[in-house]
């Protein structure tokens, strides 16, 4: 059975475009190799932290909302702990309220973009 999860990890500033978006595409590989299923991603860009980790004042955000099975989330945090690219990274599981609260978010930033194009 797969349990419904949200990933949001901070890599850091110092990378490239070119760097964070392999970064990301590691870790969707990663879960697409682990037979996870891949429901959402949003890349919040470039944000100002709100306290400095390992001397940066500044990262990356990337979220990926997913669904797969449990033993798999121990797997995913060893990954992002011997990433030196992740500065840090939350993993939590979503229950039905979160995942109508996620859906909501969606469907509002996607009226928002419609009304500005």
């Amino acid at each position: 059975m797969l349990n419904n999860y949200e990933t949001v990890f901070i890599m850091t500033p110092v990378l490239s475009d070119e760097q964070a978006k392999e970064t990301v595409s590691k870790y969707k590989q990663l879960l697409a190799s682990n037979g996870a299923k891949l429901v959402h991603e949003e890349s919040w860009g470039l944000k100002k932290l709100a306290y400095p980790i390992q001397k940066k004042s500044s990262g990356f955000y990337h979220l990926i909302q997913f669904q797969a099975p449990g033993n798999f989330i121990a797997d995913l945090e060893i990954n992002f702990k011997r990433d030196e690219r992740i500065i840090r990274f939350l993993t939590v599981a979503l229950d039905k309220h979160a995942l109508a609260w996620a859906e909501k978010r969606r469907s509002k930033k996607s009226e928002t973009k419609e009304v500005t194009a």
